[in-house]
């Protein structure tokens, strides 16, 4: 007489549990292959200024760098014009004829207060507004933050004989300064959402520098 020979049939229930078991698994992996952390990314090349600043120091010059375009990294920061020489703004629009490169314009105000804009190209006269998305305005109060474009409007920058204006929105300015470069003020505005960059919304001007980054 043969031997009776069993075969093992698993149950649906079972074959269920199996599969529900597996799924697990591949979930918690799946899991923890996004907790895992993003590699860290190498430090930016710091800046090479071609004169020390007078507004920014160091720490707040490569927080300002982790936000420029990497098209910039590594160029050197021309000083182009300081208050300190005491121009005014169409003196500023002469001094940056032959430039064609992204500027950084840095302010401290009498109240202490540090903010500014980066100009995607260099600050001129012009009928209407220019630049492009890159332009942004920044304000160390006194933790940096930065006010990117929102894509509401194209109001980046724009020169007139008795004043600079960089974002708009509602008749207001995200920055503007009189022909003097003395007087300033900031206001929310649709182009960079962005908050008051000084302490009140107008201002005095004390220091100015403009950085061609190119």
């Amino acid at each position: 007489m043969k031997g009776l020979r069993w075969r093992y049939t698993p149950l649906p229930s079972q074959v269920e549990d199996a599969l529900s078991e597996e799924q697990g698994e591949e979930e918690e992996e799946e899991k923890e292959e996004e907790a895992a952390p993003a590699p860290i990314a190498e430090d930016l090349t710091e800046p090479q200024l071609t004169e020390a600043s007078q507004v920014l120091g160091a720490s707040e010059i490569r927080q300002l760098s982790f936000h420029l375009p990497s098209r910039v990294t590594g160029h050197p920061w021309n000083l182009v014009c300081t208050s300190r020489d005491g121009f005014s703004l169409r003196s500023l629009y002469r001094q940056m004829e032959g430039h064609s490169g992204p500027v950084l314009l840095v302010l401290r105000d009498q109240d202490g207060q540090t903010f500014g804009a980066f100009s995607s190209s260099a600050i001129r006269l012009s009928k209407g507004f220019y630049g492009t998305g890159e332009t942004f305005l920044f304000s160390f109060s006194p933790q940096l933050k930065v006010f990117k474009w929102t894509g509401s409007n194209t109001f980046f920058v724009k020169g007139d004989l008795d004043s600079l204006m960089m974002g708009s929105g509602s008749g207001k300015f995200g920055l503007w300064l009189d022909g003097d470069l003395y007087h300033g003020g900031s206001y929310p505005c649709a182009t960079f959402n962005n908050e008051v960059l000084a302490r009140q919304e107008q201002f005095c001007i004390k220091e100015l520098e403009a950085w061609v980054l190119s």
